[in-house]
């Protein structure tokens, strides 16, 4: 008899998180910077072009120096998540499927859409990798959908 989330046993709760300072961050944040300085001093850009690439960068020094934790639990009856400041919570009964659209970028967003039609998308630092998070939601009878590349 295949197993139904009535017959399944229940699920052990699910933790995870993560810290802004990772070596991914650490080297993308230095590449930019040194990119910056060999626009300026090698190929000598002006200074207010330099200075204007220098903005988008600025968030990801600042996360580096507070290194925020963000994460996500799912437990028999609940999914919370945290990023900085930012936390929220849903009720595993009132999912009605896990969204996950895999962006140009190749990152995959998760996205909870709710029996009453509400979308809840879960930050992208909070988010485990997709297969294991998938696999989590599976376990607890969620139904789970796939979309790549979707334009909107």
């Amino acid at each position: 008899m295949p197993e139904t989330p009535e017959t399944c046993p229940p699920a052990e709760d699910y933790s995870f998180s993560r810290r802004g300072r990772s070596p991914a961050a650490i080297l993308a944040t230095c590449g930019w910077l040194l990119a910056l300085l060999v626009l300026w001093r090698v190929l000598d850009a002006a200074l207010w072009l330099v200075i204007l690439l220098t903005l988008p960068v600025i968030p990801a020094l600042l996360d580096l120096i507070r290194n925020p934790l963000s994460g996500l639990r799912i437990s028999a009856s609940r999914i919370e998540w945290f990023s900085g400041g930012l936390n929220g919570a849903a009720e595993l009964g009132e999912i009605d499927r896990v969204r996950f659209d895999t962006r140009w970028d190749f990152s995959v967003r998760a996205t909870l859409i709710l029996k009453s039609g509400k979308r809840i998308r879960l930050p992208q630092e909070a988010t485990p990798p997709h297969q294991e998070i998938d696999a989590e939601f599976q376990r607890r009878g969620i139904r789970t959908e796939r979309h790549h590349f979707t334009a909107f």
